[in-house]
């Protein structure tokens, strides 16, 4: 079975959005064993939006129905689409799925930058329309770094959740099953998620 961990390292020196946490690592060793201190934040790394990310009141990821992150996924190679992924780039490619990820250029970069492929309005529209209930995208976020929010607003608030920092650069694009699963935090607005796709024929 062919199996991609779409995972990023989760490090101090991974992509990290302006504003959010750096991740931080602090090994103590006492003698016997060790622990390892951690500072995150709720988006670090490859990581979830939860509903309540952007929608007082919206779910939390630990009240988001798991059969939302496993299941039938597809990979749609978007790596042509420059900084905005419109209609154009999803026009006759959504039939039949539920979970859709984004694969662009930004896949295996390493360092932010603010020109990421995003997300337009009209692209989420259709994302919407179309029964959409999982969308994950290797870039930063779904949304332009300068948006005012109403992409994330659009999706989390018709009930997609999104997958954001994928790493997919070794994906070809097609259908996969897919388990990507947050850490129970309750109350949580995001976590970090373990992502790993395999080829969906071999389960059949």
């Amino acid at each position: 079975m062919k199996v991609y961990d779409i995972t990023r390292d989760l490090s101090e020196n991974g992509v990290l959005y302006p504003g959010d946490v750096r991740p931080r690592f602090r090994e103590i060793d006492n003698g016997q064993y060790r622990v390892t201190e951690m500072t995150l934040g709720s988006h670090s790394g490859t990581h979830i939006d939860a509903p309540s990310h952007y929608l007082e009141g919206g779910r939390t990821v630990d009240e988001i129905p798991h059969g939302v992150l496993v299941g039938p996924a597809r990979v749609l190679d978007c790596s042509d689409a420059g900084g905005i992924i419109g209609p154009g780039s999803l026009a006759g490619r959504l039939d039949g799925a539920r979970t859709i990820l984004v694969k662009t250029w930004f896949s295996g970069r390493r360092e932010f930058e603010p020109g990421y492929p995003s997300l337009s309005p009209e692209a989420a529209e259709m994302i919407v329309e179309a029964g959409i209930t999982c969308l994950g995208t290797d870039a930063p976020s779904i949304e332009a770094f300068h948006g005012d929010g109403s992409v994330h607003r659009r999706l989390l608030g018709s009930g997609t959740v999104i997958l954001e920092l994928l790493d997919l650069s070794a994906v070809p694009g097609g259908d996969y099953f897919m388990v990507a699963l947050p850490m129970r935090l309750k109350g949580a607005d995001g976590s970090p998620v373990r992502a790993i796709l395999w080829d969906k024929e071999e389960e059949s």
